[in-house]
């Protein structure tokens, strides 16, 4: 169920008003913490935060035509997804950044609804926005573009040892 629009707010305008409400309190809570480095757009037909060519030319390691993906927000058909990519790579040596998450979203006593490469919730009251707010913030762009380097690299000095996730197509 891939939406079709071409902006962040024909995106928006295309929800229904409930899952319109849902996905403006999160994006609300990653913009109100997200590194101006970063810019909001689409990606993969829904809302994503990147670092943009302009400031990482690499792009994205699966995919270099696409930017340095952060964190995408979309809806689907029976439920909405939130992918925070941080949360699956770690390369900076401090604790892993899933285990922190993991760590601090058992602290708020919601139950955390985990796909292959997503949380998803039927509506905003189902994630601690606080907690997303602060894993976006935790990341400025220059620090995010160095743990994906250092994956990388970890990558290519072990290519038989996994260090994270292979790529996927797209989110879904």
């Amino acid at each position: 169920m891939r939406n079709e629009a071409t902006t962040v707010e024909a995106y928006l305008r295309s929800l229904p008003e409930d899952r319109r409400a849902a996905i403006s309190a999160v994006r609300e809570a990653i913009l109100k913490n997200l590194d101006s480095l970063y810019e909001e757009g689409l990606l993969y037909g829904m809302i994503g935060y990147y670092v943009p060519h302009s400031a990482y030319p690499k792009g994205y390691h699966c995919d270099p035509k696409q930017p340095l993906p952060l964190a995408v927000l979309g809806s689907k058909k029976n439920y909405m997804t939130l992918h925070l990519m941080p949360i699956y790579a770690s390369g900076d040596g401090s604790q892993s950044n899933a285990q922190w998450f993991r760590d601090e979203w058992a602290k708020t006593g919601k139950k955390m609804d985990v796909g292959k490469a997503c949380i998803r919730f039927k509506k905003a009251d189902d994630l601690p926005l606080k907690l997303i707010g602060e894993a976006i913030r935790r990341l400025p762009a220059k620090k995010w573009i160095a743990v994906c380097e250092a994956v990388q690299a970890a990558k290519q000095k072990h290519p038989a040892k996994k260090t994270a996730r292979p790529c996927a197509k797209q989110p879904h």
